[in-house]
């Protein structure tokens, strides 16, 4: 077999009808621009998206519907004119970002060019596609969670009747933070809130991981909480589809703490949203809700206490009433010893109405005074960030930049640092970075 291989190869040498590479890739174009429709519509994964000089480069893959292998696979291009459109179109309509993961229904033409090979270019998609394998994802998790028994574990936990040790996760520069924070110490009942932010990445890639480690350390210190608040201010609605994962599901519905969150829009629920304690609009209707509480324990106290008041007076009323019918009733050799009964009363009386109010007072100073606290609080912040203004000013030393003025340089190749010279190899195109502007060199 080998032998007539090399023996076939030989006699195509000097072949009269043997073509060339090029000849054989525009036949193959040509007749793929005959025999092929100008579009067709295409499902498939995105399994990368690029995009550059405003032009996206993607890759089409299909997989093994009963495994994770790839059965398929295509290079594809929404220029710059269509993608202008295309990607703001998408993402509004499916608030999810037009992203490597997932699935899409795309109108694509084919293409053939005799140097790149085969590609597909995208003119149309379909949103309602992708709505709707982000639905059956949705769906799965749920069900999936329902099946192992642990949707609603964190709606069933009781939340604490004065909640004001607070773990909150969130973004620390986000505005949503900021409004909860306010909210909470500028409260009207004057209710004091111990808040620690534990710091988490809330939109994008990352989503997921930070906020499964924020809940981590929270676990870590349990005994120091009462409650647990996820907050994110405004954003887009794409930026939800991290909060919609299986892993993060399920920490949420079985963490020990209830878990308000705050996190979508007042028509956008997530999956966390399903499987937390309490859901609530934005940052400030969570503080809000922690401030009803304290309130509400609050009323429920001043209650307790008019109720006690009530009820000793109506007591020492009914003792009265009946003292004045025995006084009508007994020999007037008794009434000395009725008065000294009178007098004992009024004193045991008093005694119980002291002890009540006294009682009432205690509650009521469980409740930490808000003045000193909120002292205590403000320094913790301004400590804070003084230590983010040094953390700054470190990053801002440590910049390329002032290495630069220094007299340093950088030399680039490919775009990337050139540590090591052994690496460069003759004719390789180096630039070299100087404080002001840059040289190009070709090495030797």
């Amino acid at each position: 077999m080998a032998s007539y291989m090399i023996n076939s190869q030989r006699s195509t040498v000097n072949n009269p009808e043997a073509i060339t590479l090029y000849e054989l890739n525009s036949l193959v174009r040509n007749m793929l621009e005959l025999d092929l429709p100008e579009t067709y519509w295409v499902q498939a994964e995105l399994s990368e998206v690029r995009v550059n000089n405003g032009h996206c480069y993607v890759e089409f893959v299909q997989k093994d519907k009963r495994g994770n292998g790839l059965v398929a696979k295509a290079r594809g291009t929404v220029w710059r004119s269509v993608f202008a459109t295309l990607k703001p179109y998408f993402e509004q309509a499916t608030g999810q970002l037009f992203t490597a993961g997932i699935k899409v229904l795309v109108e694509v033409s084919v293409s053939f060019h005799e140097l790149y090979g085969y590609s597909l270019n995208v003119v149309d998609i379909d949103p309602s596609y992708t709505m709707g394998d982000m639905a059956r994802k949705r769906q799965e998790i749920i069900r999936q969670l329902e099946e192992e028994g642990v949707l609603n574990l964190n709606k069933e936990l009781d939340m604490p009747v004065l909640p004001k040790r607070v773990a909150v996760i969130s973004s620390a520069t986000a505005a949503g933070f900021g409004d909860f924070s306010r909210q909470l110490a500028d409260n009207a009942g004057g209710f004091y809130f111990h808040a620690e932010l534990f710091p988490a990445v809330m939109q994008g890639d990352e989503v997921e991981q930070s906020v499964l480690a924020a809940l981590g350390s929270i676990y870590d210190r349990e005994s120091e909480f009462d409650v647990v608040v996820i907050i994110r201010g405004g954003g887009a609605v794409s930026d939800l589809t991290g909060f919609d994962t299986y892993d993060l599901a399920a920490a949420v519905a079985q963490f020990p703490l209830p878990i308000i969150t705050g996190i979508g829009h007042e028509r956008d629920d997530t999956v966390l949203d399903l499987v937390s304690h309490t859901r609530v609009k934005t940052p400030t209707a969570a503080a809000e809700y922690l401030i009803g509480l304290m309130q509400q324990a609050a009323d429920e106290l001043s209650e307790l206490s008019t109720r006690l008041n009530q009820g000793v007076a109506w007591l020492i009323a009914s003792n009265k009433e009946l003292l004045v019918r025995l006084q009508s009733k007994i020999p007037a050799k008794a009434i000395q010893r009725v008065a000294d009964g009178k007098l004992y009363l009024q004193r045991v009386s008093q005694r119980i109405l002291q002890g009540a109010m006294s009682q009432v007072n205690r509650k009521r100073q469980s409740l930490p005074q808000l003045s000193h606290l909120i002292q205590v609080a403000q320094a913790q912040a301004e400590k804070q960030r003084y230590q983010l203004m040094l953390m700054r000013q470190k990053v801002a030393d440590a910049s390329p930049d002032k290495l630069l003025v220094r007299g340093y340089s950088i030399t680039l190749r490919h775009g990337r640092v050139v540590k090591d010279a052994s690496l460069l190899k003759p004719g390789d195109e180096i630039v070299t970075r100087l404080k002001q502007g840059e040289a190009v060199s070709i090495v030797k």
